[in-house]
């Protein structure tokens, strides 16, 4: 099977929240049975740094790394209009030389966290 990421590839990956206001990016938003809290989704602007076997190290705009899996279909590559509208979303090109040899070291690094 082909990998449709590569290295330094821009994603933006969704990820559902909860909370007791969703701010101005939620979409989606239901309110909970009780209407005590909301769920919503948030997209977030990440970076890839590492494809592996069967997950992807991806890294924030503030550095903090997670590792998902290949097959997680709320990860999508950032067409050019989305790369260049939310530019300042994504994380910094000029840490990608100092964050390529951080991820590099793998599970070593404690900065990695597992997303499901």
């Amino acid at each position: 099977m082909e990998n449709r990421f590569k290295e330094n590839d821009w994603v933006i990956c969704t990820r559902e929240k909860y909370g007791l206001s969703p701010g101005k990016r939620a979409k989606n938003i239901a309110p909970a049975p009780n209407g005590d809290l909301y769920s919503y989704e948030v997209d977030k602007y990440w970076v890839v740094r590492e494809v592996r076997e069967n997950d992807l190290v991806l890294e924030t705009r503030t550095g903090k790394q997670h590792v998902v899996s290949l097959k997680d279909r709320r990860i999508r590559v950032a067409s050019w209009w989305e790369r260049w509208l939310y530019r300042n979303r994504f994380p910094d090109k000029s840490r990608a030389a100092s964050s390529q040899t951080n991820a590099s070291m793998g599970a070593s690094n404690p900065s990695l966290t597992r997303s499901a």
